[in-house]
């Protein structure tokens, strides 16, 4: 028999095994005519997408919808995530052209809200902050009235990479902490739940009008007790928005095994315990991923959002 260690929860072969998804977590196939101008658009324009690099289930909704999460900064990550399906390596030079033609798509399609994301640069002190700046001030310059996410890396706890995007003003600043602080090291083994923290805290100190954000993927083998410690934690750093999804391993040679499958009646039950811990606005079911509803958070909550 086979075991995989996470840390200290072990796994038997069985549970490595691909198992049937449970009829909550079947999505469609992503197709249609918006789903394939916006595909087209994006390699026109040689841009990335978290949605295609991270094989968001939520694809076909979205783009359908017309809107998508930029993935900034290239397509190489420079962390090994055991979750995440983005390549690792040595990434190529910063791009400093991007924000322009990111800003162009958004105008394209027309956005009123998007998000940006990006690879981990950890090759560079500001972690790449400067490109995030510029793609918000893009974004203003050619999309006025599009709000604006960045879903940002921790820059390692730096208050001055931190600084840097959010004097650029976005509406909502978000960074996930994804697991439980006993996971850490076997999910995402070059970060540092200290780091997680000390970003969305700080985010919070710096541009209190900024909203902020966090999620948890759970499946992983954390205990629901974790789950609701690592939430109290957010809420104690002033986070205003936490989303709570299933993890669904992306490849089953390269990714930590799905420990088990949440019931969505156990996502509400979490949502109403964040709701009651303090937070703003609760996302919480098998197929929320971070951009989820994304919108419709930033025009309820955001104070720098102007209709």
């Amino acid at each position: 028999m086979t075991f995989i260690k996470l840390d200290s929860v072990t796994t038997t072969e069985e549970q490595t095994s691909p198992a049937p998804r449970p009829d909550w977590l079947k999505v469609r196939l992503p197709a249609g005519e918006n789903y394939n101008r916006l595909k087209g658009l994006m390699r026109a324009k040689a841009l990335h997408t978290v949605c295609e690099e991270a094989r968001c289930p939520n694809i076909g909704e979205c783009w359908g919808a017309g809107t998508a999460t930029f993935l900034i900064m290239g397509d190489i990550c420079t962390r090994s995530c055991a979750f995440c399906d983005i390549k690792t390596g040595r990434p190529l030079p910063l791009d400093w052209d991007e924000p322009q033609r990111v800003a162009e798509a958004v105008r394209a399609m027309n956005l009123r809200h998007v998000v940006i994301t990006s690879v981990n640069r950890d090759e560079r002190k500001d972690g790449g902050a400067p490109i995030f700046a510029q793609c918000i001030q893009k974004i203003r310059a050619l999309q006025p009235g599009c709000s604006i996410e960045v879903l940002i890396p921790d820059f390692k706890g730096d208050r001055e990479a931190l600084q840097i995007v959010l004097d650029a003003r976005p509406e909502i600043l978000n960074h996930n902490v994804e697991t439980v602080p006993r996971l850490f090291k076997a999910v995402q083994p070059q970060d540092k739940y200290e780091w997680a923290m000390a970003t969305l805290a700080n985010a919070k100190q710096m541009a209190p009008e900024v909203l902020t954000k966090s999620g948890i993927m759970l499946g992983l083998g954390e205990e629901v007790a974790e789950v609701t410690a690592v939430m109290q934690d957010l809420a104690d750093r002033g986070v205003d928005i936490l989303t709570l999804g299933q993890y669904l391993q992306p490849n089953r040679q390269k990714h930590l095994p799905v420990a088990r499958f949440y019931h969505p009646n156990e996502f509400a039950e979490l949502r109403e315990r964040g709701l009651a811990m303090g937070f703003r606005w609760v996302e919480a079911g098998p197929l929320v991923r971070s951009s989820y509803r994304a919108e419709q958070q930033v025009r309820v909550l955001s104070s720098l959002y102007v209709e």
